[in-house]
């Protein structure tokens, strides 16, 4: 799956401004096989079920400026768990980036609705719906987005000073169901299969 993701990578730009993030060495051998220099083993540390993915991508952005001498403004982050995300999907929402912005994410409109069929449950073990709504049919409701996993532009300084999770200037890149598939588990796994066949 990652070959997918240098494909659509490398229609963007060279390999020097290409860095692939892992601990395992059958993954490197994997990319170097591809043509790709891995130029460091990702720690242990930050190679966790726990890890974060902001400690992760400033480690990358660290070496590159420490080790290679490169520096950059904004990293994009694509994940090879997104194989169908391509690089007019990438040139497309890297239009949309501007330096006041803290981050150009992909989406997929969301098919559950926090006006309609999102609930929580409250202390008393009753289900309330996430947001007050009067609707009747869930395309009534406002739209709603989820993020696919596919792209991230990502203002480096501000990566630097808060969390992912923290940024107020996002724009959305919304992308089809098709397009959108993440694969994490084996059914997702067979059913990218059977697209890309």
């Amino acid at each position: 799956m990652i070959c997918y993701t240098l494909d659509a990578a490398r229609g963007l730009t060279s390999d020097e401004n290409i860095c692939v993030s892992t601990d395992d060495l059958e993954i490197k051998k994997v990319v170097e096989d591809y043509g790709l220099k891995v130029h460091f083993l990702r720690p242990a540390g930050l190679a966790t079920d726990t890890a974060g993915t902001r400690e992760v991508l400033l480690h990358a952005i660290d070496f590159y400026q420490n080790n290679l001498s490169r520096s950059y403004s904004k990293i994009c982050l694509l994940q090879p768990t997104s194989p169908l995300r391509t690089s007019q999907h990438i040139s497309e929402a890297m239009q949309l980036w501007d330096e006041e912005l803290d981050m150009v994410v992909s989406v997929k409109e969301s098919k559950a609705n926090p006006y309609f069929n999102l609930f929580e449950e409250q202390r008393d073990g009753f289900l309330k719906k996430s947001k007050k709504g009067d609707f009747l049919r869930r395309q009534d409701c406002p739209k709603v987005w989820e993020l696919n996993g596919a792209i991230y532009f990502i203002n480096i300084q501000s990566l630097e000073v808060k969390k992912i999770s923290d940024f107020g200037r996002v724009k959305k890149y919304v992308m089809s169901e098709k397009s959108s598939v993440d694969v994490d588990n084996i059914m997702d796994f067979k059913s990218v299969t059977f697209l890309l066949q």
